[in-house]
């Protein structure tokens, strides 16, 4: 694997700049509420050292009836500088999947331009499969200033996407499993139709992951993008059930060179609640 600092690194890579000054780690876990995990316990009970949790489901727009919408720039700025996270930091966000709710973070995090931020590749259990510790004790923490821009051009919201669907300008890339796309298997929440945007293609973001959790290479993810149909000489629109794994394949497009390429936030639980929208099924 090639490490970028800005989209993925490996545990090797993070291992050997652990002592490193402006060095911050970030545990992003984040279960869906049927899992039957609870990503708090699981970080008090034994984290990456260094590693500061990162609440995606409090650090977010609380305004919003949808789930963890990205936040304010000045409630992101102020829990960042709560956890000494700041200018001149390197993040590396992990997860207690392997690849899943840290990617999310890194999305979050380039939204709120900053770049000096990669996702570990393989998360919590390469670490662990790796042979390296983990610890219970709290990080020490120092105030720091960060610098936000947001960039808005990062984010779409409903009516982005409505346009794209019926203009066909944009690929809209959908992350969720394909009995969700084809409106085969029913939504996990309530009062969700089942379907997808008219228009856009599948690739489940676990096809873009080796067994082990870890990303595939560049080439391969080209690959699983074009067998999916994916116009990849359009800019793209990424979607998902929450926003979560849609920033999956945001960070694939990134490591395959494709820049243009924007996230959903409100995804399917915005979409397949209104009875006025577009929904498609089957293939």
């Amino acid at each position: 694997m090639s490490d970028d600092p800005k989209t993925l690194v490996s545990t090797d890579w993070l291992a050997a700049h652990m002592k490193d000054p402006d060095l911050r780690i970030f545990d992003a876990s984040w279960y869906m509420p049927d899992s039957g995990r609870n990503a708090k316990a699981e970080y008090a009970a034994g984290h990456i050292p260094g590693a500061r949790f990162f609440d995606i489901d409090e650090i977010s727009d609380g305004r919003s009836e949808l789930p963890h919408m990205a936040p304010p720039v000045e409630k992101f700025m102020s829990r960042m500088r709560a956890m000494g996270v700041g200018d001149g930091h390197q993040v590396v966000v992990y997860d207690g999947t392997g690849l899943f709710s840290a990617a999310r973070v890194w999305w979050l995090f380039r939204l709120m331009g900053q770049t000096n931020i990669a996702v570990l590749d393989g998360g919590l259990p390469k670490w662990v499969a790796d042979g390296h510790k983990l610890t219970s004790a709290a990080p020490t923490i120092r105030d720091r200033h960060m610098t936000v821009k947001m960039e808005p051009h990062r984010v779409r919201d409903v009516t982005d996407v409505a346009r794209a669907a019926k203009l066909g300008d944009y690929s809209i890339i959908d992350a969720r499993a394909p009995g969700r796309f084809k409106g085969e298997d029913p939504e996990p929440r309530e009062g969700m139709r089942s379907g997808h945007i008219p228009g856009s293609q599948n690739v489940y973001y676990q096809d873009l992951l080796k067994a082990n959790g870890t990303m595939k290479p560049p080439t391969a993810l080209r690959t699983v993008f074009l067998d999916a149909g994916v116009d990849l000489n359009k800019p793209a629109i990424t979607t998902c059930g929450s926003g979560v794994t849609a920033a999956i394949l945001s960070l694939a497009l990134e490591r395959i060179g494709k820049t243009d390429h924007a996230l959903y936030d409100g995804s399917w639980s915005e979409w397949g609640m209104y009875a006025d929208l577009p929904i498609a099924t089957g293939a």
